[in-house]
């Protein structure tokens, strides 16, 4: 009598999640339009450059597939506020992400901050949620918020 082989052990959920809890993922900084500098009761445009990722893993021996992406941005905008939502934004003309300071004369650092989720598959086999996420901060960003003042410009028409 042969004794069968034995299975291959078994890759839990909380396996996965732990791994996944380890795969490096970026920390994405927050971008302002204007950059630098920007004006008071003005929408100021905020986006990040964020993508999905593919990471591969082993687990007891077997091939573990993470497929990673960012699933909320919590916009911190260096005035106490903050703004979640489901995209990373966009440059101008897109406006999907702003804010509006009311104080000038000061500089704040906005950051973003990432929540990410991920889905993972056995061996090839078909994708399945990583019950649980990882969530990066970002690095702050200064912004100088400014008050225009109206001038005149001596040029009659």
């Amino acid at each position: 009598m042969t004794a069968a082989a034995p299975a291959p052990p078994q890759v839990t959920e909380a396996m996965v999640l732990a791994a996944f809890r380890r795969v490096p993922v970026p920390e994405l900084r927050s971008q302002s339009q204007p950059g630098d500098k920007t004006l008071v009761n003005f929408d100021t445009i905020f986006f990040t450059e964020a993508e999905p990722l593919t990471r591969d893993v082993t687990i007891l021996g077997q091939d573990v597939r993470l497929q990673i992406e960012p699933s909320t941005f919590t916009w911190q905008h260096g005035d106490g506020t903050s703004t979640t939502t489901s995209t990373a934004g966009a440059p101008y003309p897109a406006k999907e992400i702003v804010h509006r300071y009311a104080d000038a004369h000061v500089t704040v650092e906005h950051r973003v901050v990432v929540t990410w989720t991920a889905q993972w598959s056995l061996d090839g086999g078909p994708l399945q949620p990583v019950d649980g996420t990882v969530t990066t901060t970002g690095p702050t960003t200064p912004l100088r918020v400014a008050e225009a003042s109206p001038s005149l410009s001596g040029q009659g028409h």
